[in-house]
């Protein structure tokens, strides 16, 4: 089952996809409307947000060779154990939300993620049983500013909660929909042009491993999220740049660079 979240006619709807007709939403109470004449939402109210830094062994060696040696202490740890970072609720934005590019900003990449989403509450969750208390997958776009992460030992709040820095969506899609969640192929374009490319199957830590253990010294509940990572592939974007993050089997997320505050 696929759900969103979209607000339409000055209210909020869950609405499902129209089959054979990607043009039109069906909203909780019958109506089929134009997907042009809505605002997409995150696909459901998030809770508490987990981003995961490095955790795709590609993306560490592209960024290991252009480090510090303090960087390099950094990836060696994330191997032993996840680097995990929280994300304020502000930084979510939906399907076809707006992001702004810092002006002090030097390189900006999108990181096109596989967002799980925590459907049973838990605590102490073993690997042979993490994947019972996953309600399902949606696509994440959480943008980085790699000179707002230096040094890596930093706290990563100035990047990792700005405003609408983070894009989710369009569905939620019921873990049913998704076999398999580490034999998804993942894909990013930029106006167009295909610039990264990745399989869920790389991750340094994966599905199962980081459930076990985030529970292990806290409780997870239904909409906490899991934002999994990024493969290789980093390419600076500038305002006006369309970007679209696919998740295999969970969806298309389009996300639109716009410049800074005025």
């Amino acid at each position: 089952m696929r759900t969103a979240r979209v607000t339409y006619g000055g209210a909020v709807h869950e609405a499902t996809p129209v089959a054979g007709d990607e043009a039109r939403l069906r909203l909780a109470d019958g109506r089929v409307v134009p997907e042009a004449e809505v605002m997409w939402l995150a696909p459901f109210e998030p809770r508490t947000i987990f981003a995961l830094a490095l955790n795709y062994a590609d993306h560490a060696q592209e960024l290991a060779a252009k480090s510090s040696a303090e960087q390099g202490r950094f990836l060696e740890a994330q191997r032993s154990e996840p680097v995990v970072f929280l994300k304020g609720a502000n930084s979510v934005v939906g399907h076809r939300g707006l992001t702004r590019r810092p002006a002090d900003g030097e390189f900006m990449h999108y990181e096109c993620e596989l967002a799980v989403v925590i459907g049973r509450e838990g605590k102490h969750i073993a690997r042979a049983r993490a994947i019972d208390h996953v309600a399902g997958y949606t696509v994440a776009n959480d943008y980085a500013i790699r000179n707002f992460l230096e040094p890596y030992y930093r706290p990563n709040l100035r990047v990792k909660s700005r405003d609408g820095g983070t894009a989710l969506g369009p569905w939620l899609v019921s873990r049913d929909e998704v076999p398999d969640p580490m034999a998804l192929a993942l894909r990013t374009e930029v106006n167009g042009r295909l610039v990264q490319q990745g399989r869920t199957a790389d991750m340094i830590h994966d599905v199962p491993a980081l459930i076990e253990y985030l529970s292990s010294f806290m409780t997870l509940a239904p909409g906490d999220v899991i934002l999994t990572g990024t493969p290789k592939g980093s390419v600076d974007v500038q305002p006006g740049d369309a970007v679209v993050c696919e998740v295999e089997r969970v969806g298309r997320l389009l996300n639109i660079l716009v410049a800074d505050w005025a």
